[in-house]
């Protein structure tokens, strides 16, 4: 019977990579939705907890941003996905409380808690420069990344907590070993890649560039559009005294930012293929080959989910669908690679 510990961290972490899986489809729907300056302080909303107390109070709201537009909407859905951050971060308190608490059980390595609960910490500081930044892109995207990284961690500390009847099969010879050690290799890298690509998405969503190829498999009616301009697509640092939100880059920035997307979505396509293919070739136990398929699923679902978004002209819920399933699909390489390493 495992430890009170072991099963008590077991739920905290399972709960946990649901609860960040929602912060994260939530951040999506607010930067969507252009409610990333719905209130345009932090941690409150105007001054209060909610946007009900700053509705009661209009002066109050005028005295925080003169000729500010108030947006009751866009107010509520940054401060859901606050409230849902702040219990996100509660968790990973708890979670770090027990691991200290059981530290000679050793559920979990103490120093990998101090790690997520330094992780969570930044990313509400974070959190914190988007609002006071004017949601500038490079902080957003740090933002993401932070969030990518959390979910990472506790979904990581959840598979190596999980019980599993494993039947592993006896790896015979130094070619079969080579073998393993490839898969390995090249689902650490697919990993990286599907991250990085999902980086360029949030630069992509926050510069308002997700429509600027609104053809497929096209972009503006070429195979390589004519007059991209890359060189203020990826800049980085612009000023602190911009309001990003609509965007400020000229049309052919923003289709260098899309296209960029579309040939960074090849790589990675390519790369998670190449890295399940692998895997289920080479497949020692079934929850390695399983795994490798769980990768494919997840991949042809963001594929889709993309395809569909184009084509349907960008609507709300397939947009915010996509940046959901860019993190399932992060999630099924993290299980290809925890599978790989068990092997």
């Amino acid at each position: 019977m495992p430890p009170a510990g072991a099963v008590a961290l077991r739920r905290l972490a399972f709960g946990s990579v649901l609860l960040c899986l929602t912060v994260i489809i939530l951040g999506a729907w607010v930067r969507l939705t252009d409610a990333g300056l719905g209130c345009p302080d932090w941690p409150g909303c105007y001054g209060h907890v909610t946007p009900a107390g700053a509705e009661k109070n209009d002066g109050k709201i005028e005295s925080f941003s003169p000729g500010w537009e108030y947006d009751s909407g866009k107010a509520w859905r940054e401060m859901i996905h606050r409230y849902a951050a702040t219990g996100l971060g509660l968790l990973i308190v708890l979670i770090t409380a027990i691991a200290i608490a059981y530290r000679r059980e050793k559920p979990m390595s103490v120093v990998y808690a101090v790690v997520l609960l330094a992780t969570v910490v930044f990313q509400g500081m974070l959190g914190a420069f988007t609002v006071w930044w004017l949601v500038k892109p490079l902080v957003v995207v740090l933002h993401l990344a932070g969030g990518l990284t959390t979910l990472s961690l506790l979904f990581w500390l959840w598979l190596s907590m999980r019980r599993t009847t494993r039947i592993v099969q006896p790896v015979a010879g130094a070619t079969r070993i080579a073998a393993l050690d490839r898969a390995r290799t090249a689902a650490i890298v697919a990993t990286v890649v599907v991250g990085l690509q999902t980086l360029l998405g949030g630069w992509t969503s926050t510069n308002y560039a997700a429509v600027a190829c609104p053809d497929l498999p096209t972009c503006q009616g070429r195979w390589w559009p004519q007059g991209m301009d890359y060189k203020d697509a990826f800049v980085l640092w612009r000023g602190l005294d911009i309001n990003y939100t609509g965007g400020v880059l000229e049309h052919p920035a923003r289709v260098a930012i899309h296209f960029t997307h579309r040939l960074g979505a090849i790589i990675a396509t390519l790369a998670v293929l190449f890295a399940a293919w692998l895997a289920i070739r080479r497949a020692p136990t079934t929850l390695v080959r399983n795994a490798g398929y769980w990768a494919v699923g997840a991949l042809s679902l963001q594929l889709w989910i993309a395809f569909a978004m184009i084509l349907k002209a960008f609507p709300l819920w397939l947009a915010t669908a996509h940046n959901a399933g860019a993190a399932l699909l992060l999630l099924a390489m993290l299980v290809l690679n925890r599978r790989l390493r068990e092997a």
